[in-house]
């Protein structure tokens, strides 16, 4: 469908692009921005020693065949004097063909000193251009970061940016887990109060609270007996019980004096 998958690439385009906006640093944007330049002026400058390089080597070839015509001229005038007039005639031939070569190489030489003004003008703008703009970079990443800490104070002292709002529902969270704990720990004890948890280490089968109730009606109506009859033994003047007495000792009868074999005396 044309019209859903014009929707779709949209949407993935804005995505991007928001999440290109969220990673792009204006710092390292500028620095890389400044930096290409930086190699376009590079460029400019390879290119003007190019084109002085050739202009060179045109004006070398130029002078060389320079020194060729005033040869040939001589060269023929000799053969003239020497009655050679076809060797003069070959020489004035080859000489012209050298300066016809000689228009032709001082037209490309115009042409390559008006190039390398052309690059040389260019190069001086194009640098002029890039010292205000390093200028202008250095300014606008002063600005970009003084911006950037105060958003981040802002954020720190009203608590709205990313970390502080991470630090805020940690804290809620824990709030709310201590909240829940309290009130556990509060039913925990109302139901032990209650007695609605069993006592794990008492013998025999549970009890719940009617039977705890139950016993303890019991338990007190055996008390009770027991103290009714306590009153009513000593009410009749019954003896209480007492406990068993040591057994006194037997005196222990002197001895009398007796006789030397130990017998005693009658």
């Amino acid at each position: 469908m044309p019209g859903m998958s014009g929707r779709m690439s949209t949407i993935v385009k804005a995505k991007v692009s928001k999440l290109l906006d969220r990673a792009e640093d204006p710092a390292e944007t500028l620095d890389y921005s400044y930096t290409k330049q930086i190699e376009l002026l590079q460029n400019v400058k390879k290119g003007i020693a190019d084109i002085v390089t050739s202009k060179k080597r045109l004006q070398l070839q130029e002078a060389q065949m320079q020194q060729q015509v005033v040869k040939l001229d001589t060269q023929a005038r000799q053969a003239l004097a020497a009655n050679r007039e076809d060797l003069a005639r070959t020489a004035l031939e080859r000489k012209q063909g050298i300066q016809e070569q000689l228009q032709g190489l001082d037209q490309q030489i115009a042409d390559l000193e008006t190039q390398q003004q052309k690059l040389i003008d260019s190069e001086a703008a194009m640098r002029a251009k890039l010292e205000a703009f390093r200028t202008k970079k250095e300014v606008i990443k002063a600005q970009y970061s003084a911006a950037e800490a105060q958003v981040r104070i802002s954020e720190a002292a009203t608590g709205v940016g990313e970390q502080m709002a991470d630090v805020g529902m940690a804290m809620q969270r824990a709030m709310d887990k201590t909240e829940d704990m309290k009130a556990r720990a509060s039913a925990m004890g109302e139901l032990e109060d209650s007695g609605t948890f069993d006592d794990l280490t008492q013998l025999g089968p549970a009890k719940d609270d009617i039977d705890r109730q139950l016993d303890a009606l019991t338990t007190g109506g055996a008390v009770d007996d027991e103290l009714s009859k306590m009153k009513a033994e000593l009410g009749s003047g019954s003896p209480t019980p007492a406990l068993d007495a040591a057994p006194a000792e037997e005196p222990v009868e002197a001895a009398t004096a007796g006789d030397g074999d130990g017998t005693p005396a009658k």
